[in-house]
């Protein structure tokens, strides 16, 4: 096995955009593609780590850019939440920019476009969230300590995607009534849905950058128990999807 990554620069909407798609070079046959969608600090070595480790696991893996190339944030800075903000403010955008992504990715020789599915963290798993609402031709997303309101355009009818959701139950920007106004949601859309909640898990419960740091805020914080059983979750979901 040999993992390589490439760095990818690509059009989509408010572009260019750059991101890193990591793949096993000696497999030659087609295999399923995982789009990773990063948190609201955008495109960052996390992100190519997670596709790096989704490669070793058999699949072509595209860490994306939503931001914009260059348009990064770092960490604790006053401004960290600019680009995210931007997209919040016009979900239509956020939606084009991922269907851009997904283009991307179903265009790698390696990928079979059949079966692709996408993952996404704080920010990015109201992404991972979003192409399920909007009818984005993926088999199934994973929303890992996501974010949760609806966006300003109808669900598709019905939610083809399968869904998972990884919630930390001491997330403050998932509360209960958030959480089930999101159940609600997806069995309104005839979603296939699944929800997996970690107790005494905050928001950003597999951000390793936060192990060994001070809790931003009350509930937000690295959760070992949290994250290796998300991501456990995770591959026997990928599994199952693309049997």
């Amino acid at each position: 096995m040999a993992i390589v990554r490439e760095t990818l620069v690509y059009d989509g909407p408010g572009g260019p955009f750059e991101g890193v798609i990591a793949y096993d070079d000696e497999v030659e046959a087609a295999r399923p593609g995982v789009l990773v969608i990063p948190n609201v600090l955008g495109q960052k070595e996390s992100d190519n780590q997670k596709a790096e480790a989704l490669a070793a696991l058999g699949y072509v893996a595209f860490a994306c850019d939503v931001y914009g190339q260059g348009r990064r944030k770092a960490p604790g800075s006053a401004d960290y939440a600019d680009y995210m903000n931007e997209l919040d403010a016009d979900r239509g955008l956020l939606r084009d920019r991922l269907a851009a992504s997904v283009a991307v990715l179903k265009d790698r020789a390696a990928v079979d476009p059949t079966k692709t599915a996408a993952i996404g963290f704080c920010f990015g798993g109201k992404c991972a969230l979003d192409l399920a609402r909007s009818g984005q031709d993926v088999l199934g997303v994973v929303s890992f300590h996501g974010v949760y309101d609806r966006p300003d355009y109808d669900d598709a009818d019905p939610i083809r995607a399968k869904i998972l959701v990884c919630h930390g139950w001491d997330d403050p920007l998932g509360t209960p009534d958030q959480v089930t106004a999101l159940a609600d949601e997806l069995t309104d859309a005839g979603a296939d849905w699944q929800l997996h909640a970690y107790g005494h898990a905050g928001h950003a419960f597999t951000d390793l950058a936060l192990k060994d740091r001070p809790a931003p805020r009350p509930g937000v914080g690295y959760d070992a128990h949290a994250d290796r059983r998300s991501w456990q979750a995770m591959k026997n979901f990928l599994t199952e999807l693309f049997v």
